[in-house]
């Protein structure tokens, strides 16, 4: 994809699809790492009006880093699933989950109040204008991270692979390890949804608002999906967002760039994939020497926007030109609408 940077196994920002086998590192640590979006019943004006209101209700609804929760202990059906009895790992796993449900992760993981654009031309079945809006960014905390380690690990154990390539290790989705890591991905998907469901529903609640049209997708996932062949395939999406034909999306740019929601045009050399968004030209570490915090705040408020926590790491400039990536897969997506934070709640580092 062309936000695509180096990872474990294949690339962030890479697909790669298989038959009948899964790679745990080909979905990555964070699985069901996503993206959701909710276009309020508020116009975009809002946002700028009640910017101090907003921060207040982002930084007492929302928790950022690995370890706490929420003040309160949301409550949502994904507890109770049943798949959580199904093997010891995830039973130990269970309490865990529940207190950091609706919470978030640090590193670019998000939460903000902006602004959209919606084209008058669009797949969302909303009149074109201007809205305020809620885009979130995280995924299934320590949950789906003990899943990959463990069946990472499972993997390299039984698929034995020079060690150069050891992250690209497999599980035979006929096995029962591989059938044991396909159920707890995929429970680990939900449990992610789950938390960008309470976050944007306690988001709401605060504001008193209501809900127009959500969009949401993963982009640390793993799919069945039957290809242009005919054939079923293991289609692994690491850093990258479904793209099938109309299927709807998010691509997310920086603190201060605009994000797009998408739709797919379901481009089969892609395997009906798209860029998950600007994607770091920086590391983590060089942005930290690189960028003071003096000179991101002159950025922020030359952009207009409001950073609660967040750091130099990153910065606008620790990522790829989303202008650019979108104008290099014009064959891949379509755009919808365009995004603008406003007030943008990150983890301090």
């Amino acid at each position: 994809m062309p936000d695509a940077h180096q990872g474990y196994g294949i690339p962030i920002g890479g697909v790669l699809g298989t038959k009948n086998e899964v790679i745990p590192y080909g979905v990555g640590m964070d699985i069901g790492c996503r993206m959701a979006l909710s276009i309020l019943d508020l116009p975009a004006s809002y946002v700028d009006h009640h910017s101090y209101e907003i921060k207040n209700v982002l930084q007492e609804h929302t928790h950022f880093g690995n370890e706490g929760g929420l003040d309160s202990k949301p409550d949502h059906e994904v507890l109770e699933n049943e798949v959580f009895q199904e093997t010891v790992l995830l039973k130990k796993l269970h309490g865990k989950a529940a207190r950091q449900l609706g919470s978030s992760g640090s590193g670019n993981h998000f939460v903000e109040l902006g602004v959209i654009e919606v084209d008058e031309q669009n797949n969302l079945g909303l009149k074109g204008g201007n809205y305020a809006a809620i885009l979130s960014h995280s995924g299934s905390r320590s949950l789906g991270a003990n899943i990959a380690q463990y069946y990472t690990d499972v993997a390299m154990s039984k698929c034995k692979l020079p060690k150069e390539a050891k992250h690209l290790a497999w599980l035979d989705l006929n096995s029962e390890e591989g059938q044991e890591y396909w159920l707890s991905m995929n429970l680990a998907g939900e449990y992610a949804k789950a938390c960008h469901d309470v976050i944007h529903q306690n988001i709401c609640d605060a504001l008193g608002v209501t809900i127009l049209k959500a969009v949401e997708n993963h982009h640390n996932f793993a799919w069945k999906e039957q290809l242009h062949d005919g054939r079923e395939y293991i289609v692994h999406r690491k850093g990258a967002t479904p793209a099938a034909k109309g299927v709807l999306g998010i691509i997310p740019g920086s603190m201060t760039a605009p994000g797009y929601i998408v739709s797919g045009l379901g481009n089969e050399s892609s395997l009906n994939s798209a860029a998950h968004g600007a994607g770091r030209k920086m590391s983590r570490l060089k942005a930290k020497n690189s960028v003071t915090m003096s000179s991101l705040k002159k950025e922020l408020q030359a952009a207009k926007v409001t950073l609660i926590g967040g750091s130099p790491e990153e910065a606008p400039g620790a990522y790829k030109d989303i202008e650019l990536v979108m104008k290099s897969q014009t064959t891949l997506v379509k755009i919808e609408g365009k995004f603008h934070p406003r007030v943008v709640r990150m983890a301090k580092d």
